[in-house]
């Protein structure tokens, strides 16, 4: 409900937030790579990354929604938001990676306790980055596409048995 005041949709939060599980897959493949397991401290890590993950989706969203006001095509708004907020989305996740990077390497043993929560988080906001610039865009046009088929198809059902030319029913 927070989201849809801002962005002044329902759909968008959603679309937004769709992209929340698939930041999970590249930690959970990880853990097992590693031979983790998946602790609380791991879903800490999931849940924290969930917040970086919405922040750069909402970031895409706005950037398209800001151009789609101005009135760029949908097509196009999406297209700018890829290349103008490439480089702000990808470096915001490549330094929380990179800020993470000394905890996963920590040997020492205080630093096993939270060694599975900064790879949970680190490897999910990595994935979800990509995810999310390729993710969004493409469901909101694929939204948008069917937003546009539905109220076709009602506009149709409506002007069923209207006759333009007379102006009445048949």
């Amino acid at each position: 409900m927070l989201l849809a005041i801002p962005l002044r949709s329902y759909t968008q939060p959603i679309l937004i937030m769709s992209v929340i599980p698939f930041s999970f897959i590249l930690p959970v493949w990880v853990h097992v790579a590693l031979d983790l397991e998946l602790s609380m401290m791991s879903t800490f890590g999931l849940v924290a990354a969930a917040g970086v993950v919405i922040n750069d989706s909402l970031v895409m969203m706005d950037f398209i929604n800001r151009r789609i006001h101005k009135g760029y095509s949908i097509f196009t708004s999406v297209i700018d938001a890829g290349c103008e907020r490439f480089r702000a989305i990808t470096l915001t996740s490549i330094t929380t990676f990179a800020g993470l990077l000394p905890i996963m390497f920590e040997t020492s043993l205080q630093a096993k306790f939270v060694i599975p929560m900064a790879i949970s988080l680190g490897f999910a906001v990595l994935f979800a980055t990509f995810v999310s610039l390729l993710l969004v865009p493409c469901t909101f046009v694929v939204w948008q596409d069917l937003r546009t088929l539905f109220e076709k198809r009602v506009h149709e059902k409506k002007t069923v048995g209207f006759n333009k030319e007379e102006g009445k029913e048949r």
